[in-house]
């Protein structure tokens, strides 16, 4: 016979995880991709083209542009903290570093508003575990408290929120918004003023980030689950009425704006119809969001009897976060960027798989733990192994395998980022020592060797491996051989540019020295770099007979980046 709630918690199994190595390990995965990173390909470094663009004054704050190149995504309100930061930020300060400082804020709002939004949900009363017959159950707050720990670390330990949390793009933008979102629809039940700020800056800042129907979808679902909450005793509906209502309000109000400020963009894919692409998708799924989609389902399934009551929406508890994730699944599947997409859903599932902990069995949690140990132990070894192979050239074959796929790449060693790569690593081998302590009976204790495992790789990945990623992920290399191909650089040089990207116009200014004019424009520079993709449809803007071939490179990673160069001919004087 199932039970009507499935959990099952002893006040000993709510022991408070300390707040200080909550913190210390926060930052340990916040910082690292922030700090001495180089803007990768593609989407890093355009949206910095149009930071920099917007804080130079050379575009319209309304429709950013980098040489007459718009965003694909119609936000704003990304390129305008990072054009605002780069002006406010002290000399000596990268533009790279200025730009990235609202960024590192807004994953930090992610996690903060993901602690905050479980540990809201965490308190309704469908969500408490099952009282004892002699007491000796976890006390709310605590119990709450011990979940939040839990979806905080299940958010860390998802191996999607990696990379694109770590990128000046709109999509961590909508990220951190859409939690906040989530923060302000969890906590208006228990609060009032606080949650109805947090709902209003996330539905607005959604439709500044470029998702307005996102931010609609959200608000509208979620009124929903306020307004239907069969939590609410029957004193309380007036209540829950007036709450959804406020929510609708901010729901066409942000709706408004993005009528207003003309943000409605249709971006809406087809789904798939071949199964190749299903099972790209699926693959995506499957991986990006490991390993909070199993403990998701897993707690669907323990709490089923509350998914379905009296033909009402589920408990809140599970109706909000399973809003959140629908929608941004059905996002997922109906757009061009699925991999960026699925970011948005990664809080909503950490909440859900927070809600499986209290249920776990011994030996369910002992299978999480050993292969956690085994897969990320095993990544760091690797990671280890090449870095000294690259160092040493020792085993061969790591090293080989660099050249190969990064050649010309020139390795170095730097004490700092080696002091870091150690200290993980030891703090990785005190953790499994203290998970495997009988002792330890706290809930969340599941996942923090799969949080663990995955700040360490991230960490080790971005000390250690570092100036590999840069030269293979970055356009320095790109750059550099452009402008050694027309050393030396006189003064007064520029380069005109047919078919680049936004992203490689910035990264001229970045990392280079040229300064870079459209085609059209009516300076005479000695050079012309065109994007070999599109060299054919060069007669019908630029006069070639006043251009000669001079050289072309390539990206050493990717023969896709390539460049054509021209050097403009003198003609001689009669």
């Amino acid at each position: 016979m199932n039970r009507p709630n499935p959990a099952i918690v002893a006040q000993a199994a709510v022991r408070r995880l300390p707040r200080t190595a909550l913190l210390l390990f926060c930052l340990a995965y916040v910082l690292p991709g922030f700090i001495g990173r180089a803007p990768w390909r593609s989407d890093d470094i355009t949206a910095l083209g149009y930071m920099m663009a917007l804080a130079a004054g050379e575009t319209a704050w309304w429709a950013p542009q980098v040489m007459g190149i718009t965003p694909e995504v119609n936000a704003l309100l990304p390129y305008w903290l990072g054009a605002w930061a780069i002006q406010l930020a002290p000399p000596g300060v990268s533009v790279e570093f200025a730009a990235r400082i609202p960024f590192i804020s807004l994953l930090i709002l992610t996690l903060i508003g993901t602690w905050y939004g479980t540990y809201q949900l965490a308190r309704s009363p469908q969500a408490q575990p099952l009282p004892f017959a002699f007491g000796g159950e976890a006390m709310p707050a605590d119990y709450a408290r011990a979940l939040a720990d839990g979806a905080l670390l299940a958010l860390i330990a998802c191996l999607g929120l990696a990379q694109p949390a770590h990128e000046t793009t709109a999509i961590l933008a909508q990220l951190g918004f859409s939690v906040l979102t989530f923060y302000g629809f969890a906590a208006l039940p228990n609060r009032r003023g606080p949650p109805l700020f947090a709902t209003a800056v996330g539905l607005l800042g959604l439709v500044l980030s470029g998702a307005p129907a996102y931010a609609v979808l959200l608000g509208l679902g979620g009124s929903m689950t306020l307004l239907l909450d069969t939590s609410k005793e029957p004193a309380d509906i007036r209540q829950a009425r007036l709450q959804a209502a406020s929510m609708v309000v901010l729901t066409l109000l942000a709706a408004w704006l993005a009528s207003a400020m003309h943000l409605w963009r249709w971006r809406i894919a087809l789904p798939p119809t071949n199964g190749e692409s299903w099972l790209g998708i699926g693959n995506l799924l499957v991986w990006f969001t490991w390993p909070a989609w199993p403990l998701a389902i897993w707690t669907l399934w323990r709490w089923r009897r509350h998914l379905v009551r009296e033909l009402r929406l589920p408990s809140r508890h599970l109706a909000l976060p399973l809003w959140f994730v629908a929608v941004s699944l059905g996002t997922t599947i109906a757009t061009a960027s699925p991999e960026r997409t699925l970011l948005l859903a990664l809080p909503a599932l950490a909440t859900l798989a927070a809600f499986a902990l209290p249920t776990l069995q011994r030996t369910v949690a002992s299978l999480i733990d050993w292969f956690t140990l085994l897969f990320f132990s095993g990544c760091a070894f690797i990671i280890w192994l090449v870095w000294i192979a690259m160092q040493t050239g020792v085993p061969w074959q790591p090293a080989a395998n660099v050249e190969r796929l990064a050649p010309g790449f020139v390795p170095s060693f730097s004490a700092a980022p080696f002091l870091f790569a150690l200290a993980a690593s030891l703090a990785w081998f005190w953790l499994v020592k203290w998970r495997a302590g009988r002792h330890r009976a706290a809930i969340w204790k599941s996942m923090v060797l799969p949080a663990g495992g995955a700040a360490l790789c991230w960490l080790l990945l971005m000390t250690l491996w570092l100036p590999l990623l840069d030269y293979a992920r970055s356009y320095a290399p790109l750059v550099q051989r452009t402008l050694r191909t027309i050393h030396p650089v006189q003064a007064g040089d520029c380069a005109h540019n047919f078919g680049l990207t936004a992203g490689q116009i910035t990264a001229f200014r970045v990392h280079g020295t040229l300064p870079m004019k459209a085609a059209s424009d009516a300076t005479s520079c000695r050079w012309l770099i065109v994007n070999r993709d599109i060299a054919g449809s060069m007669a019908t803007t630029i006069e070639l007979s006043s251009w000669m071939l001079f050289a072309q490179q390539s990206h050493p990673t990717d023969g896709n980046d390539n460049f054509l160069i021209y050097q403009r001919q003198v003609v001689p004087k009669p």
